[in-house]
């Protein structure tokens, strides 16, 4: 049954930028009243201000159990409950798992899985009560896995599949669960990512289509809320994506493997070297959020 979501009170982790400040923006022009989640306190600030007066930021990590509780229980003190949770927190490294740094790995699987699994067990109790919706924000990249993202595919399959096992766990208790599965959106993560690393941009380039697609932040806030609204038990952006889906065996296919073998054998070595130089595994604005992180949890 569709959701009206004008008093409706929204949690968005990873809400200070990109698709979750997006997001925010168009569920707030439609009423709701949002908590803003993440670890940048001034962008969040800045944020909850454009957005007006009922609305409210806290700052939290999702890989700490304590810190994301904290502020799922600030949000209920002060809206009185919560009806939908969009875990959208995320990060995205750079390389091969030959070369990959381990710290980056874990981190990543840290984030983009244990921090879906903290986000909604602290939730739950809250959204059951009012029998809402959990949007996990996963990826094409689950089902659609390219070289150079392994952490980056693995940890959002895992969050498509632990999206559905909380689907099938929360139905009794009439709380509907779904996966958003956004291709590439044009935010400061994959635009950071295309100007450190050129081999990232070609790669992208050669994808076949709808693997290549790149749609606004705009449009992916709207699909979104327009997904939120039906609760929708999955998201596409754009919609042409569910093609892949429905065809998910074909990316990891040997014919797929085959026809991208010229483009992989080249790019790869390429991608390796450039990381090699970066010295980093992250984006430079992912890697001061992390070592945040690692500052809050020692």
């Amino acid at each position: 049954m569709p959701m009206q979501l004008s008093g409706k009170v929204v949690v968005i982790t990873g809400a200070a930028r990109g698709i979750g400040a997006e997001t925010a923006r168009e569920l707030a022009r439609r009423g709701a009243r949002i908590a803003l989640i993440g670890l940048e306190p001034g962008e969040l600030a800045t944020v909850a201000a454009e957005l007006g007066e009922g609305h409210a930021w806290f700052e939290a990590d999702v890989t700490d159990p304590t810190s994301i509780e904290a502020a799922i229980e600030a949000t209920v003190g002060q809206f009185g409950g919560i009806d939908v949770v969009v875990a959208n927190a995320g990060v995205a490294p750079f390389g091969t798992v030959r070369d990959h740094d381990p710290h980056a790995f874990t981190k990543t699987i840290d984030v983009n899985i244990n921090g879906v699994f903290h986000t909604a067990r602290a939730a739950l109790p809250h959204v059951i009560e009012r029998r809402g919706y959990l949007l996990v924000v996963s990826s094409l990249s689950a089902f659609a896995p390219i070289g150079g993202m392994g952490a980056y595919t693995a940890s959002k399959a895992g969050a498509e599949a632990l999206a559905s096992a909380l689907n099938s766990e929360l139905a009794h208790h009439g709380v509907a669960v779904g996966s958003a599965h956004p291709s590439w959106i044009d935010t400061d993560l994959v635009r950071d990512a295309g100007e450190d690393l050129p081999s990232f941009r070609e790669m992208r380039r050669r994808l076949p289509w709808p693997m290549r697609s790149t749609t606004t932040v705009q449009q992916c806030g709207r699909a979104f809320a327009d997904g939120i609204e039906r609760r929708a038990r999955r998201i596409y952006v754009p919609r042409s994506i569910m093609l892949m889906h429905w065809l998910r065996n074909l990316p990891a296919s040997r014919l797929m493997s085959r026809l991208m073998l010229p483009t992989t054998r080249k790019l790869m070595p390429r991608m390796e070297q450039e990381v090699a130089r970066l010295g980093r595994s992250f984006s430079s604005r992912n890697q001061q959020l992390q070592s945040r992180s690692d500052e809050q949890t020692r």
